[in-house]
C-alpha cells in the first residue's frame, strides 16, 4: 500500500432544504414517517453479494452533534440503521458517539450495520486506526471497514488485500472496500477487477448518474457483487446558481409533495444497483424528511427526472465531478485541485465554512502559497465542465483562509 504525504478528505453533510428551506417536510411524507413504526418499514436492498441487507437509507456521522443518543435512537427505532463515520471525523468525536449509545444500548449493536473509515496509508497505520475504532465505539468488530478517499485504484493493492484477509479472519471486520471523492468511475472499474472488494462509497447523484462512464462503472461493480454506497447525492456545487430553472423544479417538487432535496434522494434510489445513501442528518427535521423520503412509495415520473437532468446540463459549469487526474496532472500536482473544490462546496453549497476552512487549512502552506500564482489555464481547457479553475482557486483562498 502507497504512502501518501497528502490525502484529506471529509464527508460533507447533505444539503436537505431546496427551495422551501431545512424545515420543510410536506405534509404527506411527514404523515407517512409518523405512520412508519406501525404501516411501512424502511426498505432495504442487498449490498453486493455479501448475503446482507441493509437500510436504503444510511446515517452520516462526520458533524459531532449527529452523536446524540436521543438521534440515534430514533435513527435504529425508524430503521436507519446503515450508521457511517471514520476514525478522523471530528478528532475521532464521532466514533467515540457512536461507543457512548452502544455503551447505553448494548442490544441495538446487533442490527446497526457499523461502518467506520481511514486515512492511513500505511498498513500498520491502517491497524492502528482500526484498532483504536474498535476501542472507540465499544464493538468488537466492523460490519464494513472501509479506506478513506481512494482517487487512483493502484491504492489499493495486493498487500492490502492481505491485510484485509487476515483482519477479517481474525474476526475485526466483516467486509473490506473503499471510499471515493475523486475519480469515482475509474476507481469502481478498477475496483470492479480486482475481485475482492466488497464495498464502495462514492460520490453518485443526479448529475454524475447518467454520465455514460459512471453508468459503465456502477454496473461493473454490480455485476462483480460489489456493494455501493452513495454519497453527496444533492450535487451541491463550487457556484452557486439560483437560475430559473432550479425555481421551477424545486416548485415542481412541492406541489408533487416532496422537497427538491426529497427528490434528488429519490432519484438515486431509482437505481436498483444503489444499495444505499449516506446522508448527513444532524438534526430530527432532516432525519424524518429522508426517512419520509426512503419510506415514500411515490416514484419520481420521466418528467421529474428529465428535469433534474436538464437542470444538471444547464449548469453543468457550476459543479466539480472530481475528475481530478485531468486537471491536477496539467499542474503537476502542485495544488490539490479536488479537494479545494470540495471545501468551496461545503462552504458555498452546504453552509458549512467553518470546516471548510478547517479543512483548507490542513492544505502544506507550500501548496497554499502557490494557488493564487499558478496558471490554470490548460487546466481550465481540458476539463469536460468547462470550471473557472483558476478563478475559483484564488477565491477559495480568499474565502477560506
Amino acid at each position: 500500500m502507497q504512502n501518501k504525504k497528502y490525502k484529506l478528505s471529509r464527508r460533507a453533510f447533505l444539503k436537505t432544504a431546496g427551495l422551501a428551506g431545512v424545515g420543510a417536510i410536506i405534509t404527506p411524507f411527514n404523515q407517512s414517517v409518523q405512520a412508519s413504526e406501525e404501516a411501512q418499514a424502511m426498505p432495504t436492498r442487498p449490498f453486493g453479494k455479501s448475503g446482507i441487507n441493509v437500510p436504503i437509507l444510511s446515517f452520516g456521522g462526520s458533524l459531532n452533534t449527529s452523536m446524540s443518543p436521543l438521534l440515534l435512537r430514533q435513527a435504529a427505532k425508524w430503521g436507519v440503521t446503515y450508521w457511517d463515520t471514520a476514525h478522523s471525523y471530528m478528532g475521532g468525536n464521532s466514533e467515540k458517539g457512536i461507543g457512548k449509545y452502544f455503551a447505553k444500548f448494548p442490544e441495538d449493536r446487533k442490527k446497526i450495520f457499523l461502518v467506520t473509515k481511514s486515512h492511513a496509508w500505511t498498513l500498520g497505520e491502517l491497524t492502528k486506526d482500526l484498532n483504536n475504532s474498535l476501542e472507540r465505539m465499544k464493538t468488537d468488530y466492523i460490519d464494513l471497514f472501509f479506506v478513506h478517499s481512494v482517487s487512483d485504484i493502484s491504492d489499493i493493492d495486493d498487500d492490502t488485500r492481505l491485510w484485509a484477509e487476515k483482519s477479517k479472519s481474525g474476526g475485526k471486520i466483516r467486509l473490506f472496500g473503499f471510499s471515493t471523492h475523486s475519480n469515482m468511475a475509474a476507481c469502481l472499474l478498477g475496483a470492479s477487477r480486482l475481485g475482492w472488494i466488497d464495498g464502495i462509497m462514492m460520490t453518485y447523484n443526479y448529475r454524475l448518474m447518467h454520465t455514460d462512464r459512471m453508468k459503465r462503472a456502477v454496473d461493473a461493480c454490480a455485476n462483480a457483487g460489489i456493494g455501493l454506497t452513495a454519497m453527496k447525492t444533492q450535487g451541491g456545487g463550487q457556484v452557486k446558481t439560483n437560475t430559473e430553472a432550479e425555481f421551477e423544479i424545486a416548485g415542481r417538487f412541492i406541489k408533487k409533495g416532496y422537497t427538491e432535496a426529497q427528490a434528488k434522494l429519490k432519484a438515486v434510489w431509482e437505481n436498483p444497483n444503489i444499495s444505499s445513501i449516506c446522508s448527513e442528518m444532524p438534526n430530527m427535521t432532516i432525519l424524518m424528511s429522508n426517512v419520509a423520503a426512503a419510506i415514500n412509495k411515490t416514484e419520481l415520473s420521466s418528467r421529474d427526472m428529465n428535469l433534474l437532468h436538464q437542470y444538471a446540463q444547464e449548469t453543468y459549469s457550476d459543479y466539480c465531478t472530481g475528475c481530478t487526474e485531468i486537471c491536477e496532472s496539467t499542474i503537476k500536482g502542485q495544488v490539490p485541485i479536488g479537494d479545494v473544490m470540495r471545501y468551496l462546496m461545503y462552504c458555498r453549497s452546504y453552509g458549512d465554512c467553518y470546516r471548510a476552512k478547517l479543512l483548507f487549512k490542513d492544505i502544506p502552506k507550500n501548496a497554499r502559497a502557490k494557488m493564487a500564482s499558478l496558471d490554470y489555464s490548460l487546466a481550465e481547457k481540458r476539463c469536460p465542465q468547462n470550471m473557472a479553475i483558476g478563478n475559483l482557486m484564488r477565491e477559495a483562498l480568499r474565502e477560506l483562509s
